[in-house]
C-alpha cells in the first residue's frame, strides 16, 4: 500500500498536481494570517508566521496581488482584500482633490489603504482640481449607488450643487478640507492653523529682523471660499500678537490659486514692482509657499524673505531639510493619517451612529529645527568593503 501511495505521489508531482495543491495551501495560509491580523504585514512577518521561506512567500504574494486578492501599501506591507464572515461591505465614493499635490496624494493613499483594510468597496475618482470634473464624478457616484461620498474638491462655487445632488438621493457626505453644505467637515481648524503660522512668522521676524518688516504677503486661494481663507486671516492676527505695529498698508493679498507656478508668477510680479527687503510670506498651502520661495530665488532675493506654508506635505519637508532654507515652517496636518479617521467616520455615518458636524485634525508646527522629530529620515545603510 505504501508503495502505491508513493507511486501516486510521484505521478502527481510529475504532472504538477501536488505542487499546485501545495501552492494553494500556502496561499490560503497567507490569506488566513492576513485576515486574522486585520492589519498590514511585512513579507518578513508573513514568512516567520507561516514558516515559509521569503522567496516562496514573495512568489505567492505576487500572484495574489496580480489577482486582486491582496494589496500592497506604500510601506511595502500587505493586506487582504477578502472579508470572509466579517459583516457587510459598504460601497463608498471617494473623489480625490488632484494628483498634482503631494498632500492630496498622501490623503488618497491613506483613504484607499484604510478602505481596503476595513473591507469597504471604494469607488475612487479624481477631481483633477476641476469643478467640471468634480460634478461629473458626482454623477458617477449616483449611478454606482454608493452609500456615502467622501468629497475632496476645491471650488466652493459648486459645493452647494454637489450637496444638493447627493441629498436628493439621501446620500450622506464627508467634505475634506473644503466645507460643503450639509456635509460633515473633516480637516484643519483653519483659524487656529493660521494663528500658529502668524505667531511663528512674528517670532522669526523679532529674532532675525528685530521685528521690522516691510511687507506681509498672503497667498490666497479665493475659489476655496472664506473658511480655508481664514488660515490667512489667522496668520495676520497671530503676527499682530507678536508685532502689533503691522498695519494694513504692509499687507498684500495675492491669488496663487494654491499652486506652485501661479504663486511663483504672482510673487515674482510683486517683487519686480517693489523694492522691499524684509518680506514675510504666508501661503494657504505648501505648493503656494514653495512657489513664492522660488520667485525670491528667481529674483536672487531669497535672503529678503521668510516663508511659511500649510499642510506639512512631503515637498515642504524636503525643502526644510535644506541648509539655511527660507521656508521657516509649515503647519503640519499629517495627511498620511487622514484615511483611517475618514473611513472610520464614514462607516459610523452609514451605520446611523451619531457623529459631530465637524472633525478637526490635530495640527503641529513643523520647522527646520524639529522636522526630524515628526518625519525622521530612514537610516542609510553603510557600505561594507
Amino acid at each position: 500500500m505504501g508503495e502505491t501511495n508513493k507511486h501516486i505521489k510521484l505521478l502527481a508531482e510529475r504532472h504538477g498536481t501536488i505542487s499546485e495543491t501545495a501552492s494553494v495551501s500556502k496561499a490560503c495560509a497567507i490569506l488566513d494570517l492576513l485576515e486574522r491580523k486585520r492589519g498590514p504585514l511585512r513579507l518578513t512577518d508573513i514568512a516567520l508566521s507561516t514558516g515559509m521561506n521569503k522567496a516562496t512567500c514573495l512568489r505567492i504574494v505576487r500572484t495574489l496581488l496580480a489577482h486582486g486578492i491582496v494589496d500592497k501599501t506604500p510601506k511595502n506591507e500587505y493586506i487582504t482584500l477578502l472579508r470572509r464572515g466579517r459583516g457587510p461591505i459598504y460601497r463608498i465614493g471617494y473623489a480625490a482633490q488632484t494628483e498634482e499635490f503631494a498632500f492630496s496624494r498622501a490623503v488618497t493613499e491613506g483613504v484607499e489603504f484604510s478602505a481596503a483594510k476595513a473591507g469597504v468597496e471604494l469607488i475612487a475618482l479624481n477631481n483633477a482640481y476641476s469643478p467640471t470634473i468634480a460634478l461629473q464624478n458626482t454623477e458617477t457616484f449616483l449611478r454606482r449607488d454608493v452609500q456615502l461620498v467622501i468629497e475632496f474638491q476645491t471650488d466652493a462655487s459648486i459645493a452647494a450643487l454637489i450637496s444638493t445632488k447627493l441629498q436628493e438621493k439621501h446620500i450622506p457626505m464627508i467634505a475634506i478640507e473644503i466645507p460643503h453644505p450639509n456635509a460633515v467637515y473633516f480637516g484643519a481648524n483653519n483659524t487656529q492653523a493660521g494663528l500658529t503660522a502668524g505667531r511663528h512668522l512674528g517670532r522669526w521676524a523679532v529674532d532675525n529682523w528685530k521685528g521690522q518688516i516691510d511687507s506681509l504677503l498672503l497667498l490666497d486661494l479665493p475659489m476655496a471660499g472664506s473658511l480655508p481663507g481664514s488660515r490667512l486671516t489667522g496668520t495676520l492676527l497671530g503676527l499682530r500678537e507678536v508685532i502689533p505695529e503691522v498695519d494694513d498698508e504692509k499687507v498684500k493679498r495675492l491669488d496663487g490659486n494654491g499652486q506652485f507656478e501661479r504663486s511663483r508668477e504672482a510673487v515674482r510680479g510683486f517683487l519686480q514692482s517693489m523694492s522691499v527687503r524684509r518680506v514675510l510670506v504666508s501661503a494657504i498651502n505648501d505648493p503656494s509657499a514653495l512657489g513664492a520661495l522660488q520667485a525670491f530665488r528667481d529674483c536672487r532675493r531669497e535672503e529678503h524673505c521668510a516663508v511659511i506654508g500649510q499642510n506639512g506635505s512631503s515637498e515642504a519637508i524636503v525643502e526644510m531639510r535644506r541648509r539655511s532654507s527660507r521656508l521657516i515652517g509649515s503647519v503640519g496636518y499629517f495627511p498620511e493619517k487622514y484615511g483611517e479617521q475618514v473611513i472610520k467616520l464614514a462607516t459610523e455615518m452609514i451605520e446611523g451612529k451619531s457623529v459631530p458636524p465637524a472633525v478637526f485634525i490635530k495640527h503641529h508646527l513643523i520647522t527646520p529645527g524639529n522636522v526630524e522629530m515628526y518625519y525622521p529620515q530612514p537610516l542609510r545603510k553603510q557600505k561594507t568593503t
